[in-house]
């Protein structure tokens, strides 16, 4: 089997508060993700899923523990070097979209491309590409307020796309959703996850969406199982 693409290996997190006594929200986690894998993450709300996408994606950092990207462990970088590594390496999808409102779909694939050194020609050739996969060739120009919800959600998957990274980390990506387009929306994702051959965790409350994964992991009391 090829070199992980992702490995978390004993990381912990605890959160301390003033009120009350501190938080352990990780207490040891391991995680494996090999190239084209896609997993994933279950777990009740406040169990910690999104505390482990941002230590994961490079975001948040660790009491302890490592996070190796390709092999490279990440917990070594200083500040810049983690930026530059998970604006190459990693994307991210949260719930809500974060699209940038003054800027059109197309300019919100665009932005991250720049921010990564891609010229305006190539950064425009490839967004347009994206949206045409996910299905809006036609409304590349429009503004989020001008799209719907799963249209909006769409776009955010080519966004997190844009830099053709080798790790995409999603937080509830269709949560936000009504039913039927939570599934219609996340085979559209699933459509280019597959077809670039990254890997990808994604956290959901949804058992069916789960199940049509590679693997299914658990979140219990700070640490990760496999069904």
């Amino acid at each position: 089997m090829s070199e992980p693409v992702l490995q978390l290996d004993a990381i912990a997190k605890t959160y301390a508060s003033n009120i009350a006594a501190p938080v352990r929200v990780l207490a040891g986690a391991d995680l494996t993700l090999h190239r084209g894998e896609v997993a994933a993450l279950v777990a009740p709300s406040g169990a910690g899923k999104s505390t482990l996408l941002h230590i994961a994606g490079l975001l948040d950092t660790a009491d302890r523990g490592r996070v190796l990207i390709g092999g490279q462990d990440m917990t070594r970088l200083g500040d810049r070097a983690r930026t530059a590594a998970r604006r190459a390496q990693v994307g991210f999808i949260y719930q809500f979209h974060h699209l940038l409102p003054e800027f059109t779909a197309l300019e919100n694939v665009v932005l991250p491309q720049l921010a990564n050194a891609a010229t305006r020609a190539d950064a425009d050739a490839r967004a347009r590409a994206l949206l045409d996969q996910v299905g809006l060739r036609e409304r590349a120009h429009h503004r989020p307020a001008q799209l719907s919800g799963g249209e909006q959600q769409r776009v955010a998957f080519c966004r997190a796309m844009a830099n053709a990274p080798r790790l995409l980390l999603a937080d509830e990506p269709t949560g936000n959703l009504d039913p039927a387009t939570s599934d219609q929306v996340f085979g559209v994702l699933m459509d280019l996850v597959r077809g670039t051959g990254l890997s990808a965790l994604i956290a959901t409350h949804n058992l069916a969406l789960a199940d049509r994964m590679d693997r299914v992991l658990h979140l219990r009391d700070g640490l990760i199982a496999e069904d």
